[in-house]
């Protein structure tokens, strides 16, 4: 266990650079202490790992310290990281392991392979959970990649309730929500999200533009998402779900949970919960079959109950 800690250090430090204790311990679930010792056993079996003091101090690998990946090209380590579907990883319990295979393959990579990985990751993020099931004609997908790859500004044209509008943005990335694309850009200071399927047009320009050192697409559009949610009108639910389901449900569109407790029935958890209607209830809490019991209020219940019995019906059970 303690060696297997050992080698993840070195590789999150050549992967990341300078680390701190604290960052080192929250990322390996040990104490800063642990992290210390651990920094001591590598030094004294010739790792060249030192302290940089300060508060902007942390740990670092001398320069040069890294192992090649011969035969590995930017394209192919970008396909592995993004051909990942992190709900099913999640589902069958082997996120980590991914996690620490793809740090073994940037740490194993030549430094400019690892650094175009590394950039692939802050430009496209894949968000596995569900919001509907639907196939989309994307023609302009490729010229918005394209933009976000280039670092090119890219003119918009969409359309809006009153009409036709043309927007030039900084195209920062692009988000898969199942298969629904979308694209996320700035414009004078202020993040927008376009779905792709929804542009009219979109014109990659030649002027350049920095991309923002501290933006973050993962955390920008998780962040999103719960904004999105506050927004949503609210019908209070309470359910009995499978524990194994309760994260996925989480994820829904029009779902929020508000807190969830022991059933009494082993595997089975009590969740408050807050769906955007009636209707919109009702039609998630089908899609989940038996995993899923509606308790209150009694008028969801019903008619989750009434849908289930015309489902019989259909398939001549009754």
């Amino acid at each position: 266990m303690r060696a297997g800690r050992l080698i993840a250090i070195v590789l999150l430090m050549q992967n990341n650079g300078k680390m701190t204790s604290k960052a080192l311990a929250e990322k390996l679930e040990v104490s800063e202490r642990t992290i210390i010792r651990d920094m001591e056993s590598l030094s004294e079996a010739g790792v060249p790992v030192y302290a940089e003091r300060g508060q902007h101090g942390g740990w670092v690998l001398s320069e040069g310290y890294r192992t090649n990946l011969t035969g590995m090209h930017t394209e192919e380590l970008v396909s592995v990281l993004v051909a990942s579907h992190s709900a099913l990883l999640g589902d069958l319990g082997i996120e980590g392991q991914y996690d620490a295979a793809v740090q073994k393959l940037l740490a194993a990579s030549p430094a400019e392979v690892s650094k175009g990985a590394a950039l692939a990751r802050q430009k496209i993020h894949i968000d596995g959970a569900g919001w509907h099931q639907m196939q989309e004609l994307m023609p302009l997908l490729s010229v918005a990649q394209e933009a976000v790859w280039e670092e090119r500004l890219l003119r918009l044209r969409y359309q809006r309730e009153d009409g036709e509008a043309e927007r030039i943005i900084r195209p920062l990335g692009l988000v898969a929500k199942r298969s629904v694309w979308y694209l996320v850009g700035e414009i004078e200071g202020e993040m927008r999200t376009y779905r792709i399927s929804r542009l009219l047009g979109a014109e990659v320009l030649a002027e350049r533009f920095e991309r923002p050192s501290d933006f973050d697409l993962a955390a920008y559009w998780e962040q999103s998402v719960g904004e999105f949610k506050q927004r949503l009108p609210q019908y209070p639910a309470v359910v009995n779900v499978l524990e194994s389901v309760l994260t996925r449900l989480s994820k829904e569109r029009y779902v929020k949970i508000i807190e969830s407790q022991p059933s009494g029935q082993e595997g089975w958890l009590t969740a408050a919960v807050e769906f955007q209607g009636l209707e919109s209830a009702c039609e998630i809490i089908l899609s989940y079959g038996s995993r899923i019991v509606a308790i209150e209020p009694a008028e969801l219940r019903s008619r989750v109950m009434e849908e289930a019995r015309a489902i019989n019906i259909h398939y001549g059970l009754q």
